[in-house]
């Protein structure tokens, strides 16, 4: 398998003469993983654990994702099952649900690969597959709801929506014992709908997760139902989880009844699907780009930011 610095020896290699290094290297791998598996194969990928500086909005899943879902989807044949490499934090609930109402709208057999992490939203997305592909470092994370609140002297910040309600119980219970004084200027962040807010975008994510596994992953299973409301339940727990970026690994996920195949059983799966990535952190480490939807006929839909940039150096042992 080539490395993280063998690929970026690739690109370099290729620079002097390829000014489209990166996307030539990038897309060789693609189409190989898709001439390998014969699926139509599509990566969406951010640059969310590369820069944590960035605001979160340019690499959530977000409305115009869509609009990239769309452009790559366009020419693909349907009846040769999709392969979706997801590399992403998260974002918007609803939006992740228009996303999986498109793709399934296309195509009846999905598999999402997970090349690190796919967390909050993107794991919903992974639970509309019929099957996910991991390896030993590969994560999916908890998809309970974050809401954005102000706090005064540090702005807009995201917190755990069933925080929220604890909170609100806590200051409740304070409140009929004659103690809630304490609570008020914390209680005073909160709109008046907030709390309602909190609980219905709870029950969305699991509600939204439950379905999707039942239809799609245990489609075939009698007791599909059961398992994929135990499943939606385990992942939207905070109380369980205790924090919204918790890594859950492979073994976990097939642990909680997820159907999850091994990237370690395919070495030749895992080496182009490892690749693909590689090239694609490479592309927007030294580039603006903080954002790629791309399929393997090379068609592609790129989110820039222009910021200052720091090109990847190999540095060998001495």
């Amino acid at each position: 398998m080539p490395s993280w610095g063998e690929i970026l020896k690739e690109i370099s290699v290729e620079l002097p003469t390829r000014p489209d290094a990166f996307d030539f290297v990038r897309r060789k791998y693609l189409s190989a993983l898709s001439t390998y598996t014969g699926r139509s194969t599509i990566l969406y990928a951010t640059r969310w654990s590369q820069d944590q500086q960035l605001d979160p909005a340019l690499t959530s899943i977000g409305p115009e994702d869509v609009q990239g879902f769309m452009e790559v989807v366009h020419g693909l044949p349907a009846n040769c099952g999709l392969d979706l490499i997801l590399h992403s934090p998260g974002g918007s609930a609803e939006v992740t649900e228009a996303i999986v109402d498109y793709l399934r709208a296309k195509f009846t057999n999905i598999r999402v690969l997970i090349p690190q992490a796919a967390m909050s939203a993107a794991t919903m997305l992974a639970c509309a597959a019929n099957e996910i592909v991991m390896g030993k470092h590969s994560s999916l994370g908890p998809i309970d709801p974050q809401m954005i609140v102000n706090v005064p002297g540090s702005g807009r910040i995201a917190v755990p929506a069933q925080s929220v309600l604890d909170q609100f119980e806590l200051a409740s219970k304070a409140a009929l014992n004659g103690q809630g004084a304490p609570w008020y200027p914390i209680l005073q962040m909160y709109g008046p709908a907030l709390i309602v807010q909190c609980q219905n975008a709870i029950a969305l994510a699991s509600t939204l997760v439950a379905s999707w596994l039942e239809r799609y992953m245990f489609a075939d299973d009698p007791n599909g139902a059961d398992k994929a409301k135990a499943i939606a339940e385990y992942l939207a727990d905070h109380g369980i989880h205790k924090t919204h970026s918790r890594f859950f690994s492979a073994a976990t996920a097939e642990s909680i009844g997820l159907k999850v195949r091994s990237f370690e059983s395919d070495q030749q799966l895992q080496d182009l699907t490892l690749s693909v990535f590689h090239a694609a952190t490479h592309t927007m480490s030294a580039t603006p780009c903080v954002k790629i939807i791309e399929n393997h006929l090379g068609r592609g839909f790129f989110k820039q930011h222009m910021t200052m940039q720091f090109a990847p150096q190999i540095i060998q042992p001495g």
